[in-house]
């Protein structure tokens, strides 16, 4: 870890970090990123990893529809709808003065089939991409065989002498732990404060382990990977680090794409794309939009947004320091009302990645996740996580901040803005129980 004099140093270098103390909403534009027409070839991860991530998901879409018969609508992919939201845009212009041009869309990541969140994608990949794997390797399964066949007692009595364990303020060990114990696995998650209680009951009547722990997000999953370390049986998913995790979350780009086709909507210079992503650790925006860079290069802007009590990925980019500084570092506490980006410490391995694609990160204020849960609930009729919604302050504050504005300039897109298309991306709710919503609804009136 960097030592507390070269965090100093790095801190006193980044203007922002200041403001970021004082726990404002927002805006910081990325110094560093590129408009780049096509990705560089020597790239660590590269559009032929997400291709093959997307071959291996076809593959087990037989055995997902069989054990989760939620997904038969979709043959057992796990995809979501894109939806246009135009109340809600109605709302965000006269509500807060947005001035939003052009299409606002909603991905609805929040609707998952399985976990009911985006970790749905990246979760239940890595633990499919380690079960072909452990299943090929004790002769098991064959690539053109029925992955079904996985599901057999038999397979299942195999699977059992194996853990899979995870750590997680809530919507990741969920996705792990449900798709783990229905292959048959012994899953345990280990959950830090933030997590909510529904969450870790879901997973008990799952047949999840949940491990609890009073401190944060990282004394979880340091937690978890050292009880992993000592059962040589056992396999550690590591969200900060993981490649296979990444790509989980990367083929969802390709995905939209066939999605944006199918419903008319144009990406191309004079109809730009902006997609809008709650962050935690960074894993899930950082996979999807490392995705919709490879597919749709110079021509989408992506924005994570991060509460103002836990930007962890904005400190760690900003001061370029990525997984070696806090926001405790800075001062500030990482608690927030928004459990799935309640992380002190970003993920080093997404922040380098996301170096030049990142266009910059929003945060917002606890109060009003909870203002653009019910404004969506009120004008489109769809319930979201109260973090989910966090990638509102996106679109309304496009316009708002002179630092966006000049972004906007700069880049070329100011007289665009007519023909732009929006996409917020929800990253959870379908699973939240009802007597949870209604408390989340009467909050922050």
């Amino acid at each position: 870890m960097t030592n507390k004099h070269n965090i100093e140093a790095a801190v006193a270098q980044t203007p922002i970090i200041e403001r970021v103390k004082k726990e404002e909403e927002l805006v910081w534009i990325n110094p560093q990123y590129q408009q780049v027409k096509d990705p560089p070839v020597e790239a660590e991860l590269t559009m032929a990893d997400i291709d093959e991530a997307e071959s291996r998901l076809l593959r087990f879409a037989p055995l997902i529809l069989k054990a989760f018969p939620e997904t038969v609508s979709r043959n057992g992919l796990i995809e979501s709808e894109l939806r246009r939201i135009p109340a809600m845009k109605k709302r965000i212009n006269e509500k807060y003065q947005a001035k939003l041009a052009g299409e606002l869309l909603l991905k609805m990541d929040s609707h998952l089939a399985i976990a009911g969140s985006v970790k749905a994608r990246g979760g239940i990949y890595e633990v499919l991409k380690y079960t072909e794997d452990l299943a090929i390797a004790n002769g098991r399964l064959t690539i053109g065989d029925n992955y079904d066949k996985l599901l057999s007692e038999q397979n299942r009595q195999f699977f059992s002498q194996y853990t899979i364990q995870v750590g997680s303020t809530g919507n990741l060990g969920m996705s792990i732990g449900i798709i783990a114990a229905a292959l048959g696995y012994e899953a345990i998650v280990h959950m830090s404060a933030d997590a909510k209680q529904w969450k870790k009951d879901l997973l008990c009547d799952r047949g999840v382990t949940v491990m609890e722990y009073d401190s944060d997000y990282g004394k979880a999953v340091e937690a978890g990977r050292q009880l992993s370390e000592q059962n040589p049986k056992s396999y550690f998913v590591d969200d900060e680090n993981s490649r296979n995790l990444f790509l989980g979350y990367a083929v969802a780009a390709k995905r939209l794409q066939a999605q944006l086709i199918e419903q008319n909507v144009t990406v191309n210079a004079e109809h730009p794309l902006f997609v809008y992503i709650p962050c935690g650790v960074g894993g899930a925006p950082g996979g999807v939009g490392f995705g919709l860079k490879q597919v749709f290069g110079e021509h989408v802007h992506l924005f994570f947004a991060e509460p103002t009590q836990a930007p962890c990925m904005l400190v760690g980019m900003s001061t370029r320091l990525h997984n070696d500084i806090s926001v405790v570092d800075i001062g500030l506490t990482g608690l927030t009302h928004a459990d799935g980006l309640a992380v002190n410490r970003p993920s080093g391995f997404v922040g380098g990645v996301m170096e030049t694609l990142l266009s910059g990160i929003f945060t917002v204020l606890d109060k009003n996740l909870y203002h653009y849960m019910r404004d969506m609930l009120e004008t489109e009729a769809i319930f979201l996580e109260p973090s989910a919604c966090a990638a509102f302050t996106g679109v309304i504050n496009l316009g708002h901040y002179e630092a966006t504005r000049h972004y906007l300039s700069v880049q070329g897109l100011a007289d665009k803005m007519a023909f732009a298309n929006h996409v917020v991306w929800a990253t959870g709710g379908s699973l939240v129980p009802e007597v949870t919503r209604n408390e989340y609804i009467k909050t922050f009136l």
